[in-house]
Order: C-alpha cells, then structure tokens, then sequence
C-alpha cells in the first residue's frame, strides 16, 4: 500500500520536528543569555579600570598643576632677582675702573710690612752712622793734653 501520509503522522512529525527546533533555539539563547553576560562582566571590569584610570590622570593632573604653579612662582621670583643683576655697561664701566687702578700693582700686607720695617732698618743705621761720626768728630777734637778729658785714675 501506498504511504499516506495521515493526518496524525504529519502533526507527529511536525511536533518533534518543532519541539526540536524550539529545544535548539533554547540552546542558543541560553548561551546568548550567558556570553550577554560574560559580555556584562567584562564590560564592568572595563568601566572599573577605566574608572580608576581616570582618577589616577585626575591625581596627576592636579599633581602637574600644582607643580606648574610652583614653577611659576619660581620663575617669577627669579625673573625679580634678574633686576638685581649688573648690567652689561655697568659691567663696562666698573672694567675701565680696574683697568684704570691696575690692581696688580698694589701690594700685600706682607710686602708693606718688609717695606716698613727696611725703611726703619735704614733710618737706624743713617742714626748710628751719625752718631759715629759725631764721636770721630768729637775725639778729633780732644786735645791729647787736656787733663780734663782723660779719666781720672783712682788712688790708692
């Protein structure tokens, strides 16, 4: 006999064939459900270290600023302290005055102290070549008989 196909075998068929289907389709969105949440994970742990990136480039922001602020002040101060500094004429100016004094030809304490003290040496020695020459002076004119001149010898 020839297969009929019957109303009944048919509606079999196409339960299982649907319950098969609708178990497969299950299947897929179970694990669609479990990589949406995988995903889910993933993408918090990903908000999380973003998060916290973006406090550590605030901290560092804030960081950086503070020292550009430093900087700042520093250079400001420095630029005041740069009006205190010569200038390039006076520079010049007090150069022509060196020049002019010549520095190099002074002397030390050292060399004023020997000067002195050679000077000294010099004026004692013009005295007591005087003072020698004065007593030549005053022997010459002695008299070789004048009792008065000789000393006295002592009695006995």
């Amino acid at each position: 006999m020839p297969e009929e196909f019957s109303p009944q075998v048919d509606i079999a068929y196409l339960l299982s064939d649907l319950n098969s289907r609708v178990r497969i389709l299950e299947s897929k969105y179970n694990l669609l459900g479990e990589r949406l949440l995988v995903v889910n994970q993933n993408m918090i742990e990903e908000y999380k270290k973003i998060i916290s990136e973006i406090k550590t480039f605030e901290t560092d922001l804030k960081e950086l600023k503070i020292e550009i602020l430093n900087l700042k002040e520093t250079l400001s101060r420095v630029i005041k302290e740069m009006d205190f500094f010569a200038r390039k004429e006076h520079l010049k100016i007090l150069e022509k005055y060196i020049n002019m004094w010549n520095p190099m030809d002074f002397v030390t304490e050292a060399e004023v102290t020997r000067l002195i003290k050679g000077e000294i040496d010099n004026k004692i020695q013009k005295e007591v070549s005087k003072s020698i020459k004065d007593l030549k002076k005053s022997f010459k004119n002695l008299k070789v008989g004048d009792k008065s001149s000789r000393p006295r010898k002592k009695k006995k």
